[in-house]
């Protein structure tokens, strides 16, 4: 698929990975038995609560509860808050500030918060800097300053000029509000496109820029770019990108399926953008669009979901470029498989999972592009590939080995050159077809991020900038351990610890997961992580299934009906982490955000009995109604479609939001919510926090609300919002488990 942007990552979220390794055998879970799930479900509510009783402050403010139930394939499906969904009604407005005001008064009393804060200050404001990237004489990148809240974007003319400061986000607002999306040179570097969003939300406005006068082009600004990634041509005279309609009044949900594929000439207007690719009317399928780097190739891709990838071509002439609607040919169309090309020099370089689940590299003629034509170059195998791109003349692939990256070079027939194993997870790779030099960004549970810049003829690594914390890493240490899921399928998870740690059942454990979309958590460096174990903690991160750690399997044996895999396998590394003597239920807490808050929300109702606390950010947890909010439609493939029976009674065995039972009680909860969040709509979060507040659990256990100003679902991009944010989380926690 197309490049990502040059763009930093948010300093306040750190942790998620891609793709990963070896391979397992993934059982489904049978069918459960509606009723005697239902039965064995109300019996574990009842049952007692793992940690000592105490007296909380539960005088939340009021919301009201009405009677409104639902027939839904022949279910009566109670939704008593669905008041709360209307986040524009003055009341909603109202409920929502007295929450937030409500837990952040109490998050503000905990004992540890101000050292917390204060130590969260030294390990987040710090100096770092991303990888180079060359276009024509300039190189540009971001850099992070110790004393600035959000990174600047630099260049500078040949790789020893002076630095200048292209665009810095620090002074485009005065509240912070202005947040830079990415950042996009031309091939030769004298344009750069830019993208702004309002309160870090996914919606965003394209902007270009003269890069040696770093002034804007004042005619070049197209709304509508939450899904734009330019493509430039050669010449740098204009740029295909997907476009939306700029209508606010479009529900983000039906978005990708009003999205188009446009080309934008520089200096004519935004409404005479040429249209090469028209919008499809299915807002489960998402369209980008990627340009050869010698102009002759523009490709579409329309993903199907998570799990199939159509791609259609058109080969260009600088007519073609100029005035005409290209003719696409299909490459691929309708086959259940994903597939990334990388076209150079008239060769298509093709990853996919077309019967390797685990991936493999194809070569296609794109003057035959027949599918039996094309050849294998690099077979599947034991590793999962993440990516592959032609770097120096060499195919450069992304292995994940037992969840470690594991670089290889080859030759662009397959011909491995050498391999370059690590102890962690490279999560960029800058470099061009044609230059000898590629730039890394690496780091593990216990290395900071490092780049490293990669001599490909040679195969040699030389440190080219690190990030220094004032954090010691010596005594930590990292295990990766299997464990059994309720099914017998083995997991993996890496526990993170002090080495002088005693296993007496009794020490601070934070377990956190993701477990969908194909989306694997690898090692890499958090501070976050590195505090909770200098704090004398436990840090554990299981690769469930949903994920990507093994492949293509792996993740369709966590998703539609399988979804309960997901939340066994969990609960199982729960139970591992006690019976091995790390912890206790009364010393246990889980955390998760977006999926991975749907994730610690299935836990919590379905065995309350195993946690003392919980952390919950930007989640799903209605997942009747998810559909019709946010960006929901487009996760039907992954989820399921409540419109349909099967999928219905699927989703409500695990709705997390409609499993609360009143009269059980929970762990404590922390929900962290954001006011613009435009991919998953906060009114999961306000939904759930109600119901919660209403249980008998309320006695003993509390349930607060955080809301976060001017922050989409990444949060506020402010380092001091993480900060604050990431004080908070852990006063909580450390205050529950003492």
């Amino acid at each position: 698929m197309p490049a990502a942007p040059l763009r930093p990552p948010r300093p306040s979220r750190r942790g998620l990975g891609l793709l990963a390794l070896v391979t397992i055998a993934a059982c489904s879970a049978p069918t459960p038995d509606p009723e005697a799930e239902a039965e064995a479900f109300a019996r574990s509510l009842r049952a007692p609560v793992n940690c000592p009783e105490e007296h909380v402050d539960v005088s939340y403010p009021e919301t009201r509860r009405e009677p409104i139930v639902d027939t839904i394939h022949g279910r009566e499906v109670a939704d008593p808050y669905r008041w709360l969904e209307d986040a524009g009604d003055p009341e909603v407005q109202a409920w929502m500030a007295a929450q937030d005001e409500y837990a952040r008064a109490r998050l503000e009393r905990l004992p540890e918060r101000d050292s917390l804060r204060a130590r969260l200050e030294q390990l987040s404001y710090v100096d770092s800097v991303s990888p180079p990237a060359r276009r024509g004489p300039y190189y540009f990148y971001w850099r992070q300053h110790k004393d600035r809240e959000k990174a600047v974007y630099y260049v500078r003319r040949g790789e020893r000029g002076p630095e200048r400061a292209l665009l810095d986000p620090n002074a485009m607002s005065a509240d912070g509000s202005v947040s830079i999306h990415g950042v996009f040179p031309s091939h030769d570097g004298a344009r750069v496109a830019y993208k702004l969003s309002r309160n870090n939300a996914d919606a965003a406005t394209l902007h270009v820029l003269d890069t040696e006068s770093g002034r804007d082009l004042p005619e070049e600004r197209l709304a509508g770019a939450r899904y734009a990634l330019p493509q430039w041509t050669p010449e740098g005279d204009g740029f295909y990108y997907t476009a939306l309609p700029d209508d606010p009044s479009i529900p983000p949900s039906e978005l990708p399926g009003r999205a188009s594929i446009r080309f934008h000439a520089l200096g004519r207007p935004h409404a005479e953008d040429r249209e090469v690719w028209p919008a499809s009317g299915d807002a489960t399928a998402f369209l980008a669009v990627e340009l050869s780097r010698d102009g002759r190739y523009l490709l579409v891709y329309r993903q199907r979901g998570w799990l199939a990838t159509d791609v259609f071509f058109a080969t260009l002439t600088s007519k073609t470029r100029a005035s005409e609607t290209p003719r696409f040919r299909a490459l691929i169309e309708g086959v259940d498989a994903l597939y990334d090309v990388t076209p150079h020099e008239g060769r298509f370089f093709i990853v996919t999972n077309e019967g390797a689940p685990r991936f493999r590299v194809l070569e296609a003629d794109p003057e035959a592009p027949a599918r039996a034509d094309w050849v294998e170059r690099v077979p599947q195998r034991a590793d999962v590939l993440q990516g592959a791109r032609v770097v120096g003349g060499r195919l450069l692939l992304h292995y994940l080995h037992r969840a470690r990256s594991l670089l290889e070079l080859r030759s662009l027939e397959g011909a491995l050159e050498r391999e370059l194993p690590t102890d962690g997870t490279v999560d960029a790779v800058v470099g061009r077809p044609d230059e000898d030099v590629a730039y890394l960004r690496y780091s593990s549970f216990t290395e900071t991020s490092r780049i490293f810049k990669l001599e490909l003829a040679r195969g040699e690594l030389e440190l080219w900038d690190e990030v220094t914390l004032p954090i010691d890493l010596s005594e930590v240490k990292v295990e990766q351990v299997w464990y059994p899921s309720r099914d017998g399928t083995e997991i993996s998870m890496f526990v993170m610890a002090r080495r002088d740690l005693e296993r007496d059942g009794d020490r601070p454990t934070l377990l956190t997961g993701y477990g969908g979309f194909g989306v694997s958590l690898t090692p890499r460096f958090s501070s976050r992580a590195a505090l909770w174990v200098e704090r004398g903690g436990v840090y554990a991160v299981p690769n469930l299934r949903g994920g990507g750690e093994y492949g293509d399997d792996w993740h369709r044996a966590g998703m539609g009906h399988d979804k309960q895999n997901v939340f066994d396998d969990f609960e199982a590394a729960a139970r591992y982490l006690i019976a091995e003597g790390y912890t206790s239920p009364r010393r246990l807490a889980i955390s998760g955000g977006s999926n991975g808050g749907l994730l610690v929300g299935a836990a919590m109702t379905q065995h309350p009995e195993l946690y003392r606390a919980v952390v919950c950010a930007v989640p799903l947890l209605d997942m009747i109604r998810y559909p019709e909010f946010g960006a929901g439609r487009t996760w039907i493939p992954e989820y399921g479609d409540p419109a349909r029976e099967d999928d219905f009674l699927a989703l409500l065995a695990y709705s997390p939001y409609h499993r609360v039972d009143q009269g059980a009680r929970y762990p404590a909860l922390l929900m962290l919510s954001a006011d613009s969040d435009d991919r998953v709509d906060p009114m999961h979060a306000r939904k759930f926090t109600a119901q919660l507040q209403a249980t008998r659990g309320g006695e003993g256990h509390p349930a607060w609300l955080r809301i976060e100003e001017n922050a989409g679902h990444g949060g506020a991009d402010l380092v001091r919002a993480g900060v604050e944010r990431d004080a908070d989380t852990y006063a909580f926690l450390l205050h529950e488990l003492r």
